[in-house]
Formats: structure tokens, C-alpha cells, sequence
């Protein structure tokens, strides 16, 4: 998701967004672990918008 996107969002709308990557990012590590991950690439990408929203939350503060 974008920054632009996400600075639009409110803290509590931002939060609920944090909570869904770390979820998916579990899941994708599970994928990993158990030999299932097609697209490894995804990891890449979910622990990047996790930072990216994190630094908008920071922002936000």
C-alpha cells in the first residue's frame, strides 16, 4: 500500500492494518517453513508495508 494511502487513514484504521500484515506475514513464514511458499517475494513485500505503516503510525503520535 502506499504512504499516500495510508496517511489517510486514521490511527485505529491504521492499527487494524498493522495487525492484517503481521498475520499474513505469520502465515507466509508458516508457507515457508513447511515448503508451500510459491512466491517468496511476498515475504519481501509484507514485511515492507509493515514498516511503512508503522512509520505513518509514528507519524501520527
Amino acid at each position: 500500500m502506499a504512504t499516500n494511502d495510508l496517511n489517510n487513514k486514521s490511527a485505529d484504521e491504521l492499527k487494524q492494518h498493522l495487525l492484517d500484515l503481521r498475520k499474513e506475514q505469520f502465515n507466509l513464514r508458516m508457507q515457508k517453513g513447511t515448503g508451500q511458499l510459491s512466491q517468496p517475494h511476498q515475504l519481501r513485500r509484507v514485511r515492507r508495508d509493515i514498516a511503512r505503516t508503522k512509520f505513518v503510525l509514528g507519524t501520527k503520535k
